[in-house]
């Protein structure tokens, strides 16, 4: 999958944005440049769908039925979800919501998102861990112009993030095509976490921690986008809470 967001409602990590990535021979893509990257890569089974200049998601058609890592697409009310992986307890997350048992795992994660949005009574945190799988999955609300992102923390999926060339945040399971993408600007998104345009990046494993960035130098040497980890030292001062309908994941650290 892939998945780029303009920079002006993104707002991803300063520390993704290396300044290695404007030194070197390689350096980072438009947004329009890494399209046409990864639709080539997957010529006879590409999907994409564009947002003016706010957004722009493809997805790769699964060759069979059944696979291993399955991936989804869908839309429900203006609200777009991209997901890899699998829930073992999508059933009994449906009865919980209410939703019926031919409800997948993006359509359930649109389900939630919109719960959540419109003042839900759980944290963000406590909902996404309560997926029990290996998954990743980004949600695009076209009506509000907000991204969420998240990713399992078992390690069975991965997903990579970085910076292109006009600052636009670029997520994607493909790391060839970050890498061509985004030069140096970026990195493994964090396992156990989830990122959300208006409230950043936060671990839905350990909510009352704070991320630090790491350093990560590449195989030459070259400074990189940071890796980030749960700070085990240092704690935020309020737990994270539903906020407004527009701004539903902001999670206030006084």
């Amino acid at each position: 999958m892939l998945a780029i967001f303009h920079k002006a409602f993104a707002h991803p990590p300063d520390e993704l944005n290396s300044p290695a990535s404007y030194k070197g021979a390689k350096k980072p893509k438009v947004p329009e440049e890494t399209l046409r990257e990864f639709l080539s890569h997957h010529p006879d089974n590409t999907f994409s769908m564009s947002f003016g200049e706010a957004a722009v998601l493809a997805y790769v058609r699964p060759e069979r039925h059944f696979s291993f890592r399955p991936r989804l697409f869908c839309a429900i009310d203006d609200i777009y979800c991209l997901f890899l992986g699998t829930l073992n307890n999508l059933c009994s997350l449906n009865k919980q919501y209410g939703l019926t048992k031919g409800t997948d795992e993006a359509m359930f994660v649109i389900e939630a998102y919109k719960t959540l949005r419109d003042r839900g009574p759980y944290p963000a945190d406590q909902v996404v861990k309560g997926l029990d799988g290996s998954f990743a999955f980004v949600v695009y609300d076209s009506k509000v112009g907000t991204v969420f992102a998240a990713l399992g923390s078992d390690g069975g999926v991965k997903l990579y993030w970085g910076i292109a060339a006009d600052g636009s945040v670029v997520i994607s399971d493909d790391l060839d095509v970050i890498k061509e993408g985004c030069a140096k600007s970026f990195a493994p998104f964090p396992t156990g976490c989830m990122f959300h345009s208006e409230g950043g990046l936060m671990s839905f494993e350990h909510p009352m921690n704070k991320l630090k960035a790491m350093p990560r130098v590449d195989s030459e040497g070259v400074m990189c986008g940071a890796n980030f980890k749960v700070d085990k030292y240092t704690r935020v001062n309020s737990i994270p809470r539903v906020g407004s309908q527009a701004n539903w994941m902001e999670w206030e650290q006084h």
